[in-house]
Formats: C-alpha cells, structure tokens, sequence
C-alpha cells in the first residue's frame, strides 16, 4: 500500500534524510514500512507499506505526525517517540495569538524559549514532554495529560502570561498528577465465608462483646413460667457480677 505524508520544508528534508540516509532508514525500521521516498528538491514524501496484517496500523497512522515534526524543527530521535501508542502530537501556530507580524512572533518565540533556553527547558521537565519552536509553529509531543499541560503553558505565554504565572500553574498541575498517581486505583474486598470467619473477628474484642449482648439479650426473652429457665438467666458468668450500694 503506498501513502503521501506531509511535505516538508526545503530547509528539512537534509535533516529528514540524513548522512547517506541514516535517518530515513531509521524511520522505515521503526515503522515497519517496507521503504520511504523522499524527494529532495520539492520534499514531497511517499511510504509504501507491506501487505495488511504485515504492519502495525496504528504506526501506520502516527507516521505522518512524525513526518511533521521533523518538518517543524524537532529532532527526528526525538520525534520518533511519537510511534508509541501513548505518545501524542500537538502543534500551536503563534499566528493565531500574536498576527502575521514577524516581529511580534520573534517577540514570542523568545518569551517562550527564556534565557538560555531554561522556560523551554522547564516545560519540558514539568510535564514529560518534547517541545520544538519553527518559524510561527511550536510542536509539542508527549503524553495525554503533560502534552496537555505543555500547550496550555505555551499558550499562556503567547497570550501575555508571566513567567511565574505560568511556571506557578505547571507546578500545580504537576503536583495534581503527582496525587492522582498516587490515588487508589481499585479497591479489593475481602469475602469472608460464613464457615472460615465472622466479621466480629476480624475486630480485636468485639467477639467477646458481641457474646456478652447475645447473652442479654437471651435473659431478657426468658419465659419467667419456666422455673428451669429463670434458674439458669440468674446464674453470673465469669466476667458479670452484683454491686450494691447504700444511699
């Protein structure tokens, strides 16, 4: 079966083939396609897949994701991640927050990226995820809950937000992951046969207890016709006695 992925930019296709096609020889090994034909001069790319049942169809699906992060600037090590079931791609296009002016998207890119690479760098730690800024475009991959934390940041700096705003936010929701990963995912319980064990014993001293009022409740339900039976409610067990005192 052969499929058209996305075409990538004059400026990427070097980096999509690689030194003497490395990289694209990688990306068909990890895959599972039978070859991947990049064109060179315009970056048009087609794949051609083995026959059904021969290939993973959920790769087959991820692979143009892949395609597009390499075109958008991301490493292609670092965009092959995005062939794991539970690896996901987001892309936020600048434009939409800030115009088509170049010099507001610079304005952004660097607002995004911080001194030194460190805002980028602490996104990336926060919420697991792979981020790579190009031209207006910034392309987010990683998994379901940190990709989306990961874009809401990066849009929240597009939209204005400060640094410790935004820093304070990933802090918050890193620490929400935290406790619902630690959460109680199921609960067993325990089916108690009625030959093995009693509730009562599973509480220390509540058998006793629970023996004393059966007793009680026994004297109270006596047949006070029933001499054999009076006799018996009067006697004391071991742990019962009679007090009295003088008023």
């Amino acid at each position: 079966m052969r499929q058209s992925l996305p075409r990538v930019p004059q400026d990427r296709i070097a980096v999509l083939i690689g030194a003497k096609g490395a990289t694209r020889r990688e990306l068909e090994v990890a895959a599972g396609c039978k070859s991947l034909q990049i064109d060179s001069t315009s970056g048009d790319i087609d794949v051609t897949w083995p026959e059904a049942g021969e290939y993973d169809p959920v790769k087959a699906l991820k692979l143009p994701d892949v395609i597009k992060a390499v075109g958008r600037g991301m490493a292609p090590n670092r965009a092959i991640q995005l062939l794991q079931d539970d690896w996901f791609f987001e892309m936020v296009d600048l434009k939409e927050h800030v115009g088509k002016r170049s010099s507001q998207q610079r304005r952004i890119r660097a607002r995004i990226i911080g001194s030194e690479g460190k805002i980028r760098k602490m996104i990336e730690q926060h919420t697991g995820t792979e981020i790579s800024i190009y031209k207006s475009t910034v392309v987010l991959v990683g998994e379901g809950s940190g990709l989306i934390s990961a874009r809401q940041a990066i849009e929240m700096l597009a939209s204005g937000s400060e640094h410790g705003t935004v820093i304070k936010y990933l802090e918050k929701e890193r620490r929400k992951s935290r406790m619902e990963a630690r959460s109680l995912d199921y609960i067993v319980t325990k089916d108690v046969s009625e030959e093995s064990e009693d509730f009562a014993d599973l509480v220390p001293g509540l058998a006793e207890v629970s023996q004393r009022r059966n007793r009680r409740l026994k004297a109270a339900q006596v047949d006070p016709e029933d001499a054999e039976e009076v006799s018996s409610m009067m006697e004391l067990s071991e742990d019962e006695e009679v007090s009295w005192e003088e008023e």
